[in-house]
């Protein structure tokens, strides 16, 4: 529990320093749809602290103008707590310095198999034919649809694996792994990830020469 304490200490710094880079968009992986298998007394316990910040925090985030958001499961939560995420989310709908997305209760695998079974739902009315179904549109269904792809995926704690975190939008997501213990991780770490993220040259695919007359292109346009 204590761990836990610390680790959502973590999640302030964390949120103070992208506020104060200017950092538009922040998503953390709090609660997975695996760590329901975890021993009751841990889950209870977990419940008990996320509970405690949404009443906590919420007022601080909203004065601070960040939009708070939820992805994943909502239904598997109480209904005290199913029903504190949707105030969450209805005070802050409006603001727009930072939008905080919690992934809780979710799991890629199962997002991208939401995604699907929307889209075969719309084949089984009839309103969409199965030869329509490209990347594109089953990207509109996945969580995070209306926000841009995600820049740096950044993992604590030593393990170098994406732990089924947002699989289809991390698809040319620079990674990004550290040792440090996620209660320990702060703004110079954070600050260090992003210093390597900015050296980083992303080609999405390309070769890097096509990314440099590419960049020029644009450098003459008027």
């Amino acid at each position: 529990m204590i761990g836990h304490r610390a680790g959502a200490r973590a999640v302030n710094r964390t949120i103070d320093h992208c506020l104060q880079h200017g950092i538009g968009a922040l998503t953390l992986f709090a609660f997975s749809s695996e760590n329901w298998g975890r021993p009751q007394e841990e889950v209870d316990a977990l419940m008990k602290l996320f509970l405690g910040a949404l009443d906590r925090e919420v007022d601080e985030l909203h004065r601070r103008g960040v939009r708070v958001r939820f992805i994943g499961e909502r239904s598997r939560f109480s209904a005290s707590i199913a029903q504190r995420m949707a105030r969450a989310e209805q005070r802050t709908a409006d603001n727009g310095a930072m939008t905080l997305s919690i992934a809780a209760s979710y799991g890629g695998r199962q997002d991208i198999a939401h995604a699907a079974r929307t889209l075969a739902e719309q084949v089984a009315a009839g309103t969409l034919k199965p030869e329509q179904i490209d990347e594109q549109l089953l990207g509109q269904h996945v969580a995070l649809a209306d926000m841009p792809a995600p820049d740096l995926f950044i993992r604590t704690g030593g393990d170098t694996r994406i732990s089924n975190f947002l699989l289809w939008q991390l698809a040319y997501t620079e990674l990004w792994f550290t040792d440090v213990l996620w209660p320990d991780f702060d703004a110079a770490t954070l600050q260090q990830a992003l210093d390597d993220y900015a050296g980083r040259e992303r080609r999405f695919g390309l070769t890097s020469a096509q990314i440099t007359a590419s960049k020029a292109a644009e450098s003459t346009l008027p």
